[in-house]
Parts: structure tokens; C-alpha cells; sequence
């Protein structure tokens, strides 16, 4: 499978996001891809007021450019994420969707973990004042794979990930507008964590630089294979990166060290049976 991740500085002009990410699309199609993946938010970054202003329905007009543009292009296309209009008022959902390359749409995720943060004289952000939280586990298969969906502060939450791998998750997708400030130091290694200990690739598509009405993303797009190596990683700015995953290497990392085999489920179980027994 032949991905490449593509790396956005979207704004708080929502055509003119939508628009440049069609484009850069439209670039990395020239590459022969299986997959093209995009990052969270790629529809706005600016004011939560106005973002909620910019949430479509659920066969809204912005996923369908992207599932034409599929079709035109036989390629498919991971909208890392968009807003939706959800059921509870005042709130959107984060939505990330697949699309293969006959325009269809193979699965959708929402953002499940939000974040929520409040350090007095610091910063105060709450996600969950604007977002509506998904809660289902979401695996899809795409071009006889088995793909996992995520989104961005997922990553910090590794049972996630071991349920998508334990749902046969082959690929691992993580989209994001990671903090500048914590991404330098944390992005690369949670995601490598989560390639490692699932025995999976990792696609991890990023915005990047400022936006308003002060946010930062760290960028670094980069996509992962099993064992932890960094395959492609994006400059610091706008564009794309491709790398090709080899299957045979999971296979193979997979039976060398089968860590998924000999987990011990039965010890988990039982520990959870005490713990609620105690109760």
C-alpha cells in the first residue's frame, strides 16, 4: 500500500482550506498512491465560535468534493477530520472519515478522547465544551487491509489502539493538530510507542504552524512501520511525504516477536473480576 501523508496550515477560512487541501491532493496523486491521508481539522482552526458555525451534515457538501475528487482521481482519501453537526446543541462532532477510490464512504470515526485541560494562571481548554464525544472502536478494511481509526489526543490512550490491533487493525491512522508546545517532545514517541506495541504501521498526518487566534500545531507528519522506524517524515511546512508499506514486514515482525499472541488475557480478566468484587 502506497500512502502518503499530507501536512496543512489550515486557517479560519474554511473554503480556502478545503480548496488547498484538494490541491495538495491533487499533487500527491502524481505518486501512484493507494492512500492519500490528511490531517485533523482540515476544514477550520480558528475561534471555537466560528468553528461550530462550519459543522455540515452528516452527507455535507465538503465530504463530497472529497469523495469526487476519489473518484476522479482512483485514489483514497482519509479527511483526517471535519466538523459535523451532532445531536447535542452547542456541540459538533470530530469527525474523521475514509473514503476508498470509488468515491465511497468505507468508515467514520469520531474523535473519542477530548481534551481537557485547566492550569490556573496558564491555559484553560476544554474540548468537550464544543465537541461531542464519539464511542465506538472503528476498524475498516481498505484495499484487503485492516485499518484502524484515531484521532490526535487518542494517542495518548494506549488501550485504544490495542483494541483496534485486537480487532485486527493492520494500519494504524492518527490525524492530528498536535500542540506545538508538547509536540516537539511527545509526538513522535507515542506514536512510535503505539507502532511498536501493536505491531502496526502508523500514518500520522499533521497540521502545521500557527493559526488563530494564537494555537501553534507541531506538524512533522510521519508515517511508521511495525517495528518502530520513522519511514517518511514531512519538513516543516507545507506538502507531503510518501512511503510504502510492505505487509511482509508486519508478517514478519509479528512472528518474531509475537507479543500479541502471548498476551495474557486470562490474567487481565481475572484481575478485573477481583477489582470488581471488591466493590
Amino acid at each position: 500500500m502506497r500512502v502518503a501523508v499530507c501536512q496543512l496550515n489550515s486557517q479560519d477560512d474554511k473554503e480556502k482550506n478545503v480548496t488547498e487541501a484538494l490541491e495538495l491532493v491533487d499533487r500527491a496523486s502524481r505518486e501512484q498512491l493507494d492512500l492519500i491521508a490528511l490531517p485533523e481539522y482540515l476544514d477550520f482552526q480558528g475561534p471555537r465560535e466560528q468553528a461550530l458555525a462550519v459543522a455540515e451534515g452528516e452527507n455535507g457538501e465538503t465530504l463530497q468534493r472529497f469523495q469526487a475528487k476519489a473518484r476522479e482521481l482512483g485514489v483514497a482519501i482519509l479527511m483526517g477530520s471535519v466538523r459535523v453537526q451532532g445531536a447535542s446543541e452547542g456541540k459538533v462532532l470530530n469527525r474523521s472519515i475514509l473514503i476508498d477510490k470509488s468515491g465511497d464512504v468505507v468508515a467514520h470515526y469520531d474523535k473519542t478522547h477530548l481534551y481537557d485541560v485547566d492550569l490556573p494562571g496558564r491555559v484553560t481548554y476544554k474540548e468537550s465544551d464544543t465537541i461531542e464525544p464519539g464511542r465506538d472502536i472503528v476498524v475498516a478494511s481498505l484495499e484487503g487491509r485492516k485499518v484502524g481509526m484515531s484521532i490526535c489526543y487518542d494517542v495518548r490512550f494506549p488501550e485504544l489502539y490495542r483494541l483496534l490491533a485486537l480487532e485486527g487493525a493492520q494500519v494504524l491512522f492518527v490525524p492530528a493538530a498536535f500542540a506545538l508546545y508538547t509536540g516537539r517532545d511527545h509526538w513522535e514517541v507515542l506514536l512510535r510507542a503505539r507502532a511498536i506495541e501493536n505491531q502496526c504501521f502508523v500514518v500520522a498526518p499533521g497540521q502545521i504552524g500557527p493559526y488563530p487566534p494564537s494555537g501553534a500545531c507541531n506538524g512533522r507528519s510521519m508515517i511508521i512501520d511495525p517495528w518502530g522506524n520513522v519511514m517518511a517524515q514531512a519538513p516543516d511546512r507545507v506538502g507531503y511525504v510518501v512511503a510504502e508499506l510492505e505487509f511482509d514486514l508486519l508478517d514478519k515482525v509479528r512472528a518474531e516477536m509475537p507479543s500479541l499472541q502471548n498476551r495474557r488475557a486470562d490474567v487481565y480478566a481475572l484481575a478485573k473480576a477481583m477489582k470488581d468484587s471488591d466493590k
